[in-house]
């Protein structure tokens, strides 16, 4: 039997958490083993549970979830960040994922989104909101500046990918794990993995985010043969 995904939901207010915790254990396979009111209760609760997932809110008293998303991480690196917020902000969308984060949903998203958004960041791909998506379009940096992506204006043009390059950066672009993307391919784990880091490297980008963002910036993997 396949184990749950285990949540750490994390907002400064209850009916918020509790609202979470019904809409995430509606799902089959979904459990929150716990809930924290700021930063400094998400960092112990990760750090004694190990969540696969960790639902945060950007808004907090005190310490925000843009400042302790790094925390979290290195505290707990096993477990993947999804930010939630009630902001649509560009800036607090890049910050978000410069801090880390595997996806940024706005608090006004359908409860099927949320768990969508769940499943996709555990599965190690990434989930933005329409909304958030559209705060990292054009938005990239060099990839030499410590960050991820190259600047608007000169994104590497898809054509330097191969037809199968393109086949797995769009598995990744819809939240896919190598071993999904190597089922609906017909190829095997290791040829996945071989694919993505030559893409990555013709790309530039380092980051499963960056690469959603560039899929978004470019408008899709498909050209006309």
């Amino acid at each position: 039997m396949t184990s749950p995904i285990r949540v750490l939901v994390c907002d400064d207010h209850a009916v918020v958490r509790e609202g979470i915790r019904h809409v995430l254990e509606a799902e089959p396979g979904v459990t929150v083993v716990a809930e924290a009111g700021n930063a400094a209760q998400a960092l112990a609760l990760a750090v004694e549970h190990r969540p696969d997932v960790i639902v945060l809110d950007v808004s907090m008293p005190g310490e925000s979830g843009l400042r302790a998303a790094p925390r979290l991480r290195e505290a707990a690196p096993e477990s993947r960040i999804l930010i939630m917020s009630m902001h649509d902000n560009a800036e607090y969308v890049r910050e978000g994922v410069r801090a880390g984060a595997s996806g940024y949903l706005l608090k006004d998203s359908a409860a099927a989104e949320l768990r969508m958004a769940v499943r996709a960041v555990h599965a190690g791909g990434s989930y933005f909101s329409t909304p958030a998506a559209q705060g990292l379009t054009g938005t990239g940096t060099t990839a030499g500046d410590g960050r991820d992506g190259p600047d608007e204006g000169t994104a590497p043009p898809i054509d330097v990918l191969t037809a199968r390059e393109r086949d797995v950066l769009e598995g990744i672009a819809r939240g896919l794990t190598n071993k999904e993307i190597a089922a609906e391919l017909g190829i095997s784990h290791r040829t996945v993995e071989t694919h993505r880091e030559s893409l990555m490297r013709k790309l530039g980008i380092r980051t499963v985010a960056g690469l959603t963002r560039y899929v978004m910036d470019v408008g899709g993997v498909r050209r006309d043969a």
